[in-house]
């Protein structure tokens, strides 16, 4: 919940934050763990290009935020923290980072709003951590994946995940895991293609499972403007009135589905971005950045309000999806 003002200025729904003492990453974690080389950030034997204090360091994140004309950052784990592995302690892993994350939001001043973990493998002790980020002040939702063990967001456990975060009023900010294919090992494909693959899938699972339907007061966004999803929404949707089998787990055809989501700007094309806009509902655009990672918007409140909606809709739009 959020009970204290946030400060003026565009919102930015989309950054990444993690303690030092948690940059081992959950027992499990397919990648890492994260280090320190010289002040530069490395992910197992992968160097980041990022510097370690933009991950890590509150002033050093809050001084940032003045120099890109960002308000309020809304701060999620990146997503190589996922428990996505099950393993014994992942819990308490999950734990640590939620009452971390919570400490330095408190103590912002309204300057930064948290998004927490839970555990994807456990249904009832995603419950009780949904509770308690529900209760616990300046916490508005929960980042999660949007593929877990060959399953999207119209299945177990992530769907049950979708139905308990409507359910407590909590928002849901989906983002991809980049998870290695032996087709995208080179030129960093993984990301440049891996990532808005992931997204664009978990958009199409939740409309055509009709699972947003079945959720109507859910409060979803998908990050990096939702991936491919908005050029593949006409797709989609003639799919959907051609073949029975597309539609047998919906009413509503994609393209008014899809008016009802929230996406974030980092698109890095202008022209995505207004096709994005044009496809969403006015109010389903919102800011982000993807701080501090090498594949974010490096200017992203010019970047937004130049090629997408007004500083004005975009912190109207961002107080919705926060559920303010």
């Amino acid at each position: 919940m959020i009970s204290a003002p946030l400060t003026d200025g565009v919102i930015d729904v989309h950054s990444h934050w993690l303690p030092a003492e948690l940059f081992d990453l959950p027992p499990g974690a397919p990648y890492g763990p994260m280090w320190d080389r010289d002040g530069e950030l490395c992910l197992g034997d992968i160097p980041l290009s990022i510097p370690t204090r933009a991950m890590s360091d509150i002033p050093a994140i809050l001084a940032d935020m003045r120099a890109a004309g960002v308000g309020v950052r809304v701060l999620s784990a990146p997503p190589f923290a996922f428990p996505v592995q099950g393993t014994a302690g992942a819990a308490s892993y999950v734990a640590a980072f939620n009452d971390a994350l919570s400490a330095v939001v408190s103590e912002a001043g309204g300057r930064l709003v948290g998004l927490g973990l839970v555990s994807l493998d456990d249904p009832e002790r995603a419950r009780a951590q949904l509770e308690r980020l529900a209760r616990t002040d300046g916490m508005a939702g929960v980042a999660i994946p949007p593929l877990l063990g060959g399953r999207s967001l119209d299945q177990d456990p992530l769907r049950r995940i979708l139905t308990d975060a409507e359910d407590l009023g909590l928002a849901v900010l989906v983002h991809p895991m980049q998870l290695p294919r032996p087709e995208w090992t080179d030129h960093y494909l993984s990301n440049l293609i891996g990532n808005p693959v992931e997204s664009a899938t978990a958009v199409a699972s939740l409309i055509l499972g009709g699972v947003k339907e079945r959720l109507p007061r859910l409060r979803i966004c998908f990050v990096h403007g939702g991936g491919c999803a908005p050029g593949l929404l006409g797709r989609w949707t003639h799919g959907w009135h051609t073949r029975a089998d597309v539609r047998r787990h919906s009413t509503r055809p994609p393209d008014e589905v899809f008016g009802e989501l929230f996406f974030d700007t980092v698109t890095h094309d202008p022209e995505l971005l207004r096709l994005l806009t044009a496809h969403a509902a006015k109010a389903g655009v919102v800011c982000g950045s993807d701080y501090p990672f090498d594949m974010a918007q490096r200017d992203p409140v010019r970047f937004a309000t130049t090629h997408g909606p007004d500083a004005g809709a975009l912190i109207s739009n961002a107080r919705a999806f926060l559920g303010l």
